[in-house]
Order: C-alpha cells, then sequence, then structure tokens
C-alpha cells in the first residue's frame, strides 16, 4: 500500500483557507444567534418597543452579518497573500513570512473583533432613539458577543492552520513566542464557557433586583437559557482549548516512547507559535543531541574499541592517565610479505584487500571476547582481559587465532597472515598527554606476541603460541596444541618454548 502523498503549497493553502473561511463564519453566525436570542425574547431588559425594534435590529444584522463576512475575508486574504505565495513557490519562508504565519489566527481574531466593536457602537446608536439607557445594554451584550466569538474563532483558527505553521517553523523552536499559551488558551474556554453567561446572569439578577415588577418565569427562563449556552459553547471551548495541548502534548509522548524502544530517528513538528511550541522544538532538539550522541559513541568505538569506549563512558568523562597491570592474552597478526603485496597491486585494490581482511579479524576476534586495541600498517593487536577483566582470556585468545587462521586459510588466502599468540602481566591504561592519549596494553606478552607473528610467517603452521599462554589456558584448549623447540626471539632474552595447534588425532603435552 502506497503512502499518501503530501499536498503541494497550492492544495494546502486553499484546504486551509476553505476550513478557516467556515470555521469564521460558523463563529460569527452562532454569536449573532445567541446574541439576537437573548436580546429579542429572553433578557427582560430587551430594548423598548420590541414590536418595532426586534425586526429593525434583525434586519440590520442580517445585512450587516453578510457584508462584514465579505469584507472579512477580503481583509484576510490580502493580509495573508504573502503566505500564500510563500506556499505557492514552496521554498524556505523569510522571517517576515514566518511571522505572519505565527500570527495568522490573532490576525483573523483582530479582523472579527474590529467588525464586532463596530457592530456594537452601530445597534447602540441605532436602539438609542427608543431605547435609552437599555440601548447600553445592546452595545455590551454585542461587546461580550464579539469577545465569545473572537475567542471560539481563534481556538477553530489555530487548530485549521496548523499545517502551514509547521510548514513555517520547519522543527525549529519560533523566533519568540507567539499569541496565547496554555495559560490563554484556558482563561479563553473559561470566558466562554463560564465568564460571559456568568456576567449575564449577573446582569439578569441586577435587572430583577431593580425592576421587582419583572416577569419571574421570564427571569428564569434567561437564566435556564445561559446555562444551556454555557453549557454548549463551554463544552466546544473547553475541547478545543484542551486539544490545542494535548495534541501536542501526545506526540512528544508517542515520541518518547519510540526513544525508549532504541529508536533515535524521530522528531515531533512544531505546529505552535506558543510556549508548546517551545516544547516540541525543545524535544527536537533532546533528540537530536541524543542522535550525536549516539554517533559520537558509535564512532568512539569504532576508533578505540566498544569496551574502551563503554569504560571511558562508565567514567563520566573522568579519564586519567597511566594504567593498571592486568592477567591479558595477546593476539599479535600480520600480513606476510606485505611490501611485495603492494608493489604489484593497485592501491585501491589493497585498500579493499586489507578491509576485508581487518573486517574478518575484528569479526572473529570479538567473537571470542576480545578486541583490536589498534591497526599498525597490516597488522592487528588482539586483546583479552582488560579494560574488561576475563577469567578464560587465555582460552579466548587461542581459540581466537585459531578460527582466525581456518576463516583466512578459506576465505581470503589472498591475505596470507603470521599469527602469534601470548599472555601474562601488562599494564593497561591510557598514554599519552591530557589533550591527546590512546588507552593500550604494554608489557612483555605484546612484544612476546609480536616476535611470535613475526617467526610464524616463516613457519609453514603461520601460527605460534608460547608455553606462557598454554600455562594460563584451560586442559580442553591446551590439548589442543603442541609444545615444540625453545627458541630465544629477537629482543629477548629468555627463551621461549613455541607451541603449533595439534595435527588430528595427536593430544598436545602442556608444562606443569
Amino acid at each position: 500500500m502506497s503512502e499518501r502523498a503530501e499536498p503541494s503549497g497550492t492544495e494546502l493553502w486553499r484546504s486551509t483557507v476553505r476550513r478557516v473561511n467556515r470555521a469564521a463564519v460558523a463563529a460569527n453566525c452562532f454569536g449573532a444567534l445567541v446574541l439576537f436570542l437573548l436580546l429579542g425574547f429572553l433578557v427582560p431588559f430587551a430594548p423598548a418597543g420590541p414590536d418595532r425594534q426586534i425586526p429593525l435590529n434583525a434586519a440590520v444584522g442580517v445585512v450587516y452579518l453578510v457584508l462584514t463576512l465579505a469584507i472579512g475575508i477580503r481583509w484576510a486574504a490580502r493580509v495573508h497573500a504573502p503566505v500564500e505565495r510563500w506556499l505557492i513557490e514552496e521554498r524556505p519562508p523569510t522571517p517576515e513570512e514566518r511571522r505572519l504565519v505565527l500570527a495568522q489566527p490573532t490576525q483573523l481574531v483582530v479582523i472579527a473583533g474590529v467588525f464586532w466593536t463596530i457592530a456594537a457602537v452601530l445597534f447602540t446608536l441605532l436602539n438609542l432613539p427608543n431605547s435609552g439607557w437599555s440601548a447600553l445594554v445592546v452595545g455590551g451584550a454585542l461587546l461580550l458577543g464579539g469577545e465569545t466569538t473572537c475567542a471560539l474563532g481563534y481556538l477553530l483558527a489555530e487548530r485549521i492552520t496548523r499545517p502551514i505553521t509547521a510548514l513555517a517553523l520547519a522543527g525549529g523552536a519560533p523566533p519568540k513566542p507567539s499569541g496565547p499559551g496554555v495559560a490563554g488558551r484556558l482563561l479563553m474556554a473559561w470566558s466562554l464557557g463560564t465568564g460571559v453567561p456568568l456576567l449575564g446572569v449577573v446582569l439578569i439578577g441586577a435587572a430583577g433586583l431593580a425592576d421587582p415588577d419583572e416577569d419571574p418565569a421570564l427571569l428564569a427562563a434567561a437564566v435556564a437559557f445561559l446555562a444551556a449556552v454555557g453549557l454548549v459553547v463551554g463544552m466546544v471551548a473547553i475541547t478545543a482549548a484542551s486539544r490545542s495541548v494535548a495534541e501536542p502534548i501526545a506526540a512528544v509522548r508517542e515520541a518518547m516512547g519510540r526513544i525508549e524502544e532504541g529508536e533515535l530517528d524521530v522528531s515531533v513538528p512544531v505546529d505552535d507559535g506558543s510556549e508548546v511550541g517551545l516544547l516540541e522544538a525543545g524535544f527536537n532538539r533532546m533528540v537530536a543531541g541524543l542522535r550525536e550522541r549516539e554517533r559520537l559513541r558509535d564512532l568512539f568505538g569504532r576508533h578505540v574499541g566498544h569496551e574502551v569506549a563503554q569504560a571511558a563512558l562508565d567514567r563520566d568523562g573522568d579519564v586519567e592517565l597511566g594504567g593498571e597491570v592486568r592477567e591479558v592474552a595477546v593476539v599479535f597478526v600480520d600480513v606476510v610479505a606485505s611490501t611485495r603485496l603492494v608493489a604489484r597491486r593497485p592501491p585501491t585494490e589493497v585498500v579493499a584487500l586489507l578491509n576485508a581482511y581487518f573486517s574478518l579479524v575484528v569479526d572473529v576476534v570479538e567473537e571470542c571476547g576480545g578486541w583490536v586495541n589498534k591497526f599498525e600498517g597490516d597488522a592487528a593487536l588482539c586483546i583479552f582481559g582488560a579494560p574488561t577483566e576475563r577469567p578464560d582470556a587465555a582460552d579466548d585468545a587461542l581459540r581466537a587465532a585459531r578460527n582466525l587462521r581456518e576463516r583466512l586459510a578459506t576465505e581470503l588466502v589472498e591475505a596470507d597472515t603470521g599469527i602469534g599468540i601470548s599472555a601474562g602481566p601488562a599494564v593497561a591504561g591510557n598514554i599519552g598527554t591530557e589533550a591527546r592519549f590512546e588507552y593500550t596494553v604494554i608489557g612483555a606478552p605484546v612484544n612476546e606476541a609480536a616476535r611470535l607473528s613475526e617467526l610464524a610467517k616463516q613457519r609453514p603452521e603461520r601460527l605460534l603460541a608460547s608455553d606462557a599462554v598454554l600455562r594460563r589456558a584451560s586442559a580442553a584448549e591446551a590439548g589442543r596444541w603442541e609444545l615444540g623447540e625453545l627458541v630465544v626471539l629477537r629482543g629477548r632474552e629468555v627463551p621461549t618454548q613455541l607451541a603449533t595447534p595439534a595435527t588430528a588425532g595427536v593430544a598436545g603435552s602442556r608444562l606443569s
């Protein structure tokens, strides 16, 4: 099943404009309906002369609503024309275009607020000649209706324009918080569902106290109507306000769950200009930091070995020069006649061969519990027992050497290799300066393994171990080897007894 294609900038703009216009019409029509029901039928202090004033107010209200909707749509289109051009051109927004995108819901509220304020003045003047002070009530009611419409319109517009906001911010933080945040949206919801209806109840109660002759049934009907308005509008408002906050938080929570499962290639769209958008952008920065840290950890591990990298990370960055004496086993591998190999092949082929050779070395050594401490040209120094202590380091090293020899002979015959194995106490730690250092192992086992590798290149077995590593191995592993002659290796004074893999069916002897 193919994934759904992302809409083009033109399609996104047209779809958003249609939805915003419908939301604006709905909010204004709902505000006008509530207002005229309240003033014309339920509020006890409606304008005097209802038989003449109500039809007039209704007629003027319908004409005014149609005109203001048409003018408002054109006004909004003109204000947001730069945003439309940006979306059509499908390019990164300029700072000014980004500012206009973030200001879209607020600008729509400003447009609606201007027309409702003009309506309050217009209808106050319209009713003043025949209603006296009650005309001021009409104006006040219109202002409250405008506040209700503006708040509801903002909550709807903010939600509708989120896809465009996400494109404008492109995963980054808004330049500065724009529009009402969490507290402002909850305050809007409160004003719609509680504040305005309660104010209306207060006004009705004050009217009843001021005029004892008011019909109690009419007062009760007005209060009941305001309560119904509060329930309906409050439910819509609190739903819109809560979803505008809950949905981004839910997206962040879902992304955090994916991170806990080890998936770092995640992000959340930044589709809000307030502190909610700052939260989304902050989460994306945190994930980017985690990805960078994991990349550095992986790169660090490839350079120095994953065991050394983990040991360094476990110290929380507290790295000290120097080392400690550890019982280690060492495998040293070196390509035979590497100079001749380089002279006969193009450099690219030599590099490819060495990469395949080292890949095989790393696989075998890590499979047996060791790690490659360093690559030296066409040679590799492999350590078992440091930095993590291994009680069977000698067995692991001997097994790795045997497996490596077998795989090289069958999988990479071009890389003829001499392999030497030794074991014993050595100093393992950080060598260098505070500015630049490396973790390595220094001691007699390293030197002996290197010399054995050098000697192994001249032997048909291509694999030599010292008696020192056999003494530290288990009986089962030592039985796979045969002890041979004593030799004094280059640069050493003490003779080393050589050991080679035992031939089939022959048990090797072991030093006591």
